[in-house]
């Protein structure tokens, strides 16, 4: 079956060449050029894979991902653009995104990082899984937490972050690793950024004082859960 990606992008020369290099690797690429276009093909067409621009009119990419991600966690994500401030990308992972390439780029990183994406979802890395973390329920497919009858709902790389603690409890996760699960890069603001999403996820986690987001200076993270 051929993987359907939309492109949704304003600039119509730019949108064809993507949506041309795409066809020519064999996908299935729909197009659309502002937001509440791309929202609505979306709905009524779906897509493996979304790549799209964040400044559009009527509608940008952010808030068309808010939508979207609204409705489903599982499809991949990946912003192309112009803006490059550190809070604009985080602005976009907050939001659900997988991937974000600035332009200009490389149409060849391009093509791997779609590659990866799809790689990913084939082999069930957007699957639902549910952790039992002490007294918490979590589910990764809504980013939900539940304690008792108390209901929270962590933000995107909350739970990217957590995921890859729970699976790990009791081990330490590197932080390069969980950057690159989160970020796919490791630079010095994203561990800024990651200590701050660590304080975050313990304030959320504080319910049950058996566990602990032990912070293993100079390693990474370590969720820990006292029997």
């Amino acid at each position: 079956m051929t993987t359907r990606i939309l492109l949704v992008e304003d600039e119509r020369d730019m949108s064809l060449i993507v949506a041309d290099t795409l066809r020519q690797q064999g996908y299935d690429v729909t197009v659309a050029y502002d937001g509440i276009e791309g929202l609505a093909k979306f709905k009524s067409d779906g897509a493996d894979l979304i790549v799209a621009d964040i400044m559009m009119p009527r509608l940008d990419g952010f808030a068309m991902a808010r939508e979207i991600r609204r409705a489903t966690s599982q499809i991949p994500i990946i912003f192309l653009t112009a803006k490059s401030s550190i809070d604009d990308i985080e602005t976009g992972f907050e939001l659900g995104a997988n991937d974000y390439l600035k332009k200009p780029f490389e149409f060849r990183e391009f093509l791997i990082r779609i590659k990866a994406l799809l790689r990913g979802k084939t082999n069930g890395n957007g699957e639902n899984r549910i952790y039992a973390i002490g007294k918490y329920r979590f589910d990764t497919s809504t980013q939900l937490l539940t304690f008792n009858d108390k209901e929270t709902v962590v933000s995107n790389i909350e739970a990217r972050i957590l995921e890859k603690l729970a699976a790990n409890t009791g081990k330490t996760v590197d932080a390069t690793e969980l950057m690159l699960a989160v970020w796919q890069r490791d630079e010095p603001s994203n561990r800024n950024s990651l200590h701050g999403y660590i304080h975050k996820l313990r304030k959320a986690l504080s319910l049950d004082p058996d566990i602990n987001i032990v912070n293993q200076r100079g390693f990474g993270y370590m969720l820990t859960v006292r029997n």
